[in-house]
């Protein structure tokens, strides 16, 4: 609903190499209109795990971009003790601000520095898809948009009950943890997603992809 209501970031969205259902209602519009017959979503903390365990394996480092200082320092031990193999090659906070002038390849050139092989971005939507999609030219890494992944395995954040994710409820849950900052992505989005599956599913609006982005954006949240 963020790309639907700013073209610019649809179009960012639309040129990844590989975008996932997060939320349950999104999974079950894939299977409702595309026959996608998806079992379940691709819940970003989980897949956090499931990469992280997969770099252990391999022996890949890892870059972790984005939160804050406090919720990094939290986040790494967490990490490690979880994968003890885990290489984390290093870890940069949020600025919350935007980018300066050369500041992308000073970025870049400390991420490529570390030897990181994956890059988690944790700056929350949209945010980190814009900023993912303005650094990878500068990156010979994937990139990984990652939510409040690190927020959640830092211990910041608690996951909500198993009943209520397989009912698409968590976003009540967040609601509830974070209403300042999460109150118009829910009650104003949520309502216009359901009025363009509706409108889609009894083929009273059809939606047309956004060409896929290939500029160079002038400004991005770091």
């Amino acid at each position: 609903m963020e790309g639907v209501a700013d073209g610019t970031l649809g179009a960012q969205l639309n040129s990844f190499d590989l975008v996932t259902p997060d939320g349950q209602p999104v999974r079950w519009a894939l299977n409702l209109l595309h026959g996608a017959g998806l079992r379940d979503r691709v819940y970003g903390p989980e897949l956090t795990l499931r990469v992280l365990g997969r770099a252990a394996e391999q022996g890949l480092p890892v870059y972790l971009y984005g939160s804050t200082q406090p919720v990094l320092d939290l986040l790494i031990p967490a990490l490690t003790a979880k994968f003890p193999a885990l290489k984390i090659a290093g870890s940069e906070p949020s600025k919350f601000r935007g980018v300066e002038d050369g500041e992308a390849e000073q970025i870049a050139a400390r991420i490529t520095g570390s030897g990181a092989r994956i890059v988690l971005v944790g700056l929350g939507c949209p945010r980190q898809e814009k900023f993912a999609y303005a650094m990878r030219p500068h990156l010979a890494m994937p990139l990984l948009a990652v939510g409040a992944a690190f927020d959640y395995h830092a211990g910041g954040l608690h996951k909500p009950p198993a009943w209520m994710q397989r009912h698409a409820l968590e976003w009540l849950w967040r609601l509830g943890l974070e209403p300042k900052r999460l109150w118009r992505r829910y009650l104003i989005l949520n309502p216009k997603y359901l009025a363009r599956l509706g409108a889609q599913k009894v083929r009273l609006w059809r939606a047309t992809p956004v060409t896929p982005a290939t500029d160079s954006p002038s400004t991005f949240a770091v």
